[in-house]
């Protein structure tokens, strides 16, 4: 287990942090976006747990909370070096990858089918969920830029593309949760009209 008792330590203040396992880079390396943009997902998915409890919305807020573990997990993989094997951290699998296409299933089967694409909006946690949706959508191109200069576990890169479609669906289903109507993308509607 880690342990924090100094918050600062001055060493980043050259424009390096440590990885996993002591290397130091650069703080504005691609591995440090990638794992930086999973921080600030698990920011996101924190307000949308809160958010969730708050309403009461238990089962929501479970698997979110569940999420948010695993993101820092994920963040922990990524910090370490290409090709140094931590044994204490563990590796996304594809039975988590699985987990969320079952959830993905479970939120959508009561959902009313879309005919366009759904704005964000209605519910505080109806926009939370959707701003998480764009930032995971932004830490797999992330993690995609670091894979092509490193390997990344498969199961990272997936686990990371669904979670983007868990949120999307997490939101229509606060939405409707809370009762309150989606707002549908209607093509070219704020165009002024020729006169």
């Amino acid at each position: 287990m880690v342990t924090l008792n100094k918050i600062y330590t001055r060493t980043g203040d050259d424009g390096t942090t440590g990885l996993v396992g002591g290397m130091r880079i650069k703080k504005n390396a691609v591995r440090v976006a990638a794992y930086g943009d999973i921080d600030e997902l698990n920011s996101h998915l924190g307000l949308c747990v809160t958010l969730s409890a708050d309403l009461s919305f238990a089962s929501l807020s479970h698997k979110l909370a569940i999420i948010q573990n695993e993101l820092f997990d994920i963040g922990s993989e990524l910090a370490c070096p290409t090709g140094s094997a931590n044994q204490s951290i563990p590796s996304t699998t594809s039975e988590q990858v699985d987990r969320l296409e079952s959830w993905i299933d479970d939120l959508n089967i009561d959902l009313p089918t879309l005919k366009s694409f759904v704005l964000p909006g209605g519910t505080l946690l109806n926009a939370q969920l959707h701003i998480g949706r764009a930032v995971c959508r932004r830490c797999e191109r992330s993690v995609l830029d670091l894979h092509e200069s490193e390997p990344v576990n498969e199961h990272t890169r997936h686990y990371l593309n669904r979670l983007s479609d868990l949120l999307f669906v997490m939101s229509r289903a606060a939405a409707a949760l809370a009762g309150s109507k989606e707002f549908l993308w209607v093509p070219g509607a704020s165009r002024p009209s020729k006169s």
